[in-house]
């Protein structure tokens, strides 16, 4: 089998590459002359990263002429929520004509993939406490030009199986996390602020916003998982909540966290982290995809934390290391 993920070089994407080869897939991953290449550098004699722009119909048409893939993970997209604030435009035109070069690049080669479409929780936006655990059936009401764009995917990936026939399977996903979430993420920035502070490379003070909001976290490699069955048993049109079922708020998740170091640690608000707006509850309802394709969530939070805050030991360290050299050069 032949599979191609766009976005490969980011934390889902390499994630999905290395559960793909377990499947003895032959891997596909887009790239552009920017990316970060950290997450795939094992990866590289493994997998075929081929150059392409999603913005760039052409470039889009030539990879997928190139790959003929059974399978399209599309996983790539602007996706911080706080940068779509500042980047409203990129945002919209990154995540929904990326797509939409997808979707005419198939129907214009005359292939048939199967097509999984990473859309997100943040979709459904504005959630009152009636409407918890959230269903697929529940109204989007997105609170960010992040949600909108996704929602305008989630759409999009509708109209066109049913306007063209096109095998889409639209997955909403949770708030996911491990090893390998960039830092701009809540998990990922208290576990590296917390690895700064045990490496002295930081005072002991650990900056927050919002702390309030609850969140149904999940494993990556858990959703990587249910990415691969929502197309090997998923029903093309449909849409599937992947959620562990189970809501944090940020200050809990926060103190799992704290409660892995053996530092005194300082929380402090800091201003600047605060949104314009925020969604307060995020918990989902997975019953529809579980009873599709008999996943569930495995891997236990704590767990999840503990490997996250264990990769940004290693990367401190190693930055550590590295600073004490070049003093020692110097």
């Amino acid at each position: 089998m032949r599979i191609l993920i766009t976005g490969i070089t980011g934390f889902a994407g390499s994630h999905l590459a290395e559960y793909a080869l377990t499947k003895n897939a032959e891997v596909y991953g887009t790239v552009r002359w920017r990316s970060r290449m950290d997450n795939v550098e094992n990866l590289k004699e493994k997998v075929n990263l081929v150059e392409c722009d999603l913005r760039d119909a052409c470039s889009v048409r030539n990879t997928l002429k190139r790959c003929k893939p059974d399978y399209i993970f599309h996983l790539a997209a602007q996706s911080f929520v706080p940068t779509s604030w500042e980047a409203p435009a990129e945002t919209l035109t990154t995540n929904i004509i990326g797509e939409l070069n997808i979707f005419e690049g198939v129907r214009d080669l005359g292939i048939d993939p199967r097509i999984q479409i990473a859309c997100s929780s943040e979709e459904y936006g504005m959630v009152y406490p009636d409407e918890t655990p959230i269903k697929e059936s529940n109204p989007l009401r997105p609170l960010s030009p992040y949600a909108v764009s996704k929602v305008a995917q989630d759409l999009l990936g509708y109209q066109y199986h049913q306007s063209y026939g096109i095998y889409v399977v639209r997955t909403r996903t949770f708030n996911h996390t491990g090893p390998r979430r960039g830092e701009v993420f809540v998990t990922s920035n208290f576990a590296k602020q917390i690895a700064e502070i045990e490496h002295d490379l930081r005072d002991g003070v650990l900056y927050v916003g919002n702390l309030t909001p609850r969140r149904d976290f999940i494993d990556v490699r858990d959703v990587v998982r249910a990415y691969w069955l929502a197309l090997e048993k998923g029903e093309a049109g449909e849409v599937y909540n992947i959620a562990s079922e189970h809501a944090y708020t940020i200050k809990e998740m926060l103190d799992m966290l704290l409660a892995m170091t053996d530092k005194k640690i300082e929380v402090k608000q800091d201003p600047e982290r605060m949104r314009p707006s925020d969604v307060e509850i995020l918990v989902g309802d997975a019953s529809k995809f579980k009873e599709k394709t008999g996943w569930k969530a495995e891997i236990p939070f704590e767990k999840t934390l503990a490997d996250l805050l264990d990769y940004w030991r290693e990367r401190i360290k190693f930055l550590k290391e590295g600073i004490t050299r070049e003093r020692e050069i110097i």
